[in-house]
C-alpha cells in the first residue's frame, strides 16, 4: 500500500517525533511504499535518514491557505491508500483515508504573550475547530500518552477505542560534552525548552529566589533560544535581584546540552501542561535527578523516577528541589531510577506500534 507521512515540521521540536518515527520505521523495512512529505531544507536530511523511502518537497506552511489548497492538491495527486498526519494541521477538505497524531491540547488552553493577541486568539479558534473535525474524520488518532488520549476523547467527543497511545523516547546525546563557562565549577539546577506561559518559568524563578536564601551559591540555568517570552523571565530575574545567579544560555549545542544534563544538581520541569514531557526523560538518560511538576501526563511518563511538586505552589516547588539538593542518597536513587525509567521507552517500539496501526486501519478500510 502507498502510505504518505506528513513530516513538514521535521527539524522542529514537534518535528522530532516525525524524524524519529521515520528513522526507526525505515529500519523495520515495511512492505508498504512510504512517501515522506517535508519542507525543502529537510529533504536531503530525510533522504539520508531513510533512503528506502521516497522523500518529496512540500513547502506548504501550517495554518495557511497554501496548506489548505496546495497540500490538498499534492495529496490528491499522490493517490495514497493512507495518509499519516504527524500533527493536527492538515487540509480539512482532504477526503482520503487518514490518521492523525495529536500531541496535546496545550495550544487551546494557554495564551502566548509574545504573539499578537488578536491573531493568536483567531488561530486558537481555528485550531479548536480543526482538532474536533480531524478527531472525528480520522480513521484513528495517535497520542503520546494516556493523559492526552483521555483529553482528546473528552474534548472532541470521540470514542477512546479510536485512539492509540504510542509513547516517545529519549536518546543519549553522542556529541562530546562542552562546558558552559558561566556554569563550570558551579552547583546549578537547570531547565531546557521554551519559555511560553504554560512552561511556568516565572514560578521557577520565584522558587529559586526562595532557594537562594538557603543555597546562596546555587545557580539556575535556563537553556532555550532567547525570545520575547524569555526576555520577560529575564526581567523577572532582575526584579528579584537574581541576575547574577540566573544564567540564560540562549541556544545551546548538543554537546553543551549533554554537559548540562551530566553536571546539573537537578533537572527541574515546572510545566503546567505537557503531552509527553520528553526533556525529563532526556535528563534521566544522562544521569540527572529529576524534580517535576505533577501536572497532566508527567507522573504517567516519569513514574517513580522523579520527585513531584504542585506547579502552582511556588513554596512546594522550592521545598521539593531543596529536598533533592540536600539529600545525596535521594539523588542517587533518582539517578538510578531515572535510567531504568528512560530505558522503558524506545523509538523502535513507537515505529512498530505505528506500523501496526497502519495495518489495522488499512484492513478496516478493506473490510468496509
Amino acid at each position: 500500500m502507498r502510505i504518505v507521512i506528513d513530516a513538514r515540521e521535521s527539524g522542529s521540536s514537534t518535528g522530532r517525533y516525525a524524524d524519529k518515527l521515520i528513522e526507526h520505521m525505515h529500519k523495520l523495512k515495511p512492505e508498504h511504499e512510504i512517501i515522506v512529505l517535508t519542507k525543502s531544507p529537510r529533504v536531503r536530511f530525510l533522504r539520508e535518514l531513510a533512503p528506502g523511502f521516497e522523500v518529496i518537497k512540500s513547502d506548504f506552511k501550517e495554518f495557511t491557505f497554501a496548506e489548505q489548497n496546495g497540500l490538498l492538491k499534492q495529496l490528491n495527486s499522490l493517490k495514497p491508500e493512507l495518509v499519516h498526519f504527524t500533527m493536527t494541521q492538515q487540509p480539512v477538505r482532504y477526503k482520503g483515508r487518514k490518521l492523525t497524531t495529536i500531541h496535546d491540547l496545550t495550544t487551546l488552553r494557554f495564551e502566548n504573550p509574545a504573539k499578537n493577541p488578536l491573531i493568536f486568539r483567531s488561530k486558537q479558534l481555528v485550531y479548536a475547530r480543526v482538532v474536533k473535525r480531524v478527531a472525528k474524520e480520522s480513521a484513528a488518532i495517535i497520542t503520546p500518552s494516556k493523559f492526552v488520549k483521555q483529553d482528546v476523547a473528552q474534548y472532541a467527543n470521540i470514542s477512546l477505542n479510536k485512539i492509540a497511545v504510542t509513547y516517545e523516547a529519549a536518546d543519549k546525546i553522542t556529541e562530546t560534552p562542552e562546558p558552559i563557562p558561566r556554569l563550570a565549577g558551579r552547583q546549578f539546577i537547570m531547565y531546557v525548552g521554551r519559555a511560553t506561559p504554560h512552561k511556568n518559568l516565572a514560578r521557577l524563578v520565584e522558587a529559586f529566589a526562595i532557594l537562594n536564601k538557603k543555597y546562596p551559591e546555587l545557580m539556575l540555568a535556563l537553556a532555550g533560544k532567547m525570545d520575547a517570552n524569555y526576555k520577560k523571565v529575564e526581567a523577572l530575574a532582575s526584579e528579584k535581584r537574581l541576575a547574577h545567579r540566573v544564567v540564560f544560555t540562549d541556544f545551546v549545542s548538543e554537546g553543551e546540552l549533554r554537559w548540562m544534563y551530566e553536571n546539573t544538581a537537578a533537572y527541574v520541569f515546572p510545566s503546567l501542561s505537557e503531552g509527553f514531557g520528553l526533556p525529563t526523560l532526556e535528563a534521566m538518560v544522562h544521569g540527572a535527578p529529576v524534580v517535576s511538576s505533577n501536572a497532566t501526563c508527567l507522573p504517567e511518563i516519569n513514574g517513580d523516577a522523579a520527585v513531584y511538586f504542585d506547579p502552582k505552589v511556588t513554596f512546594d516547588m522550592a521545598k521539593k528541589i531543596s529536598g533533592v539538593l540536600s539529600d545525596s542518597k535521594l539523588r542517587g536513587q533518582l539517578i538510578r531510577a531515572g535510567k531504568t525509567q528512560a530505558a522503558r521507552y524506545s523509538w523502535r517500539d513507537t515505529a512498530k506500534k505505528t506500523l501496526d496501526i497502519y495495518d489495522k486501519t488499512l484492513e478496516h478500510y478493506k473490510n468496509t
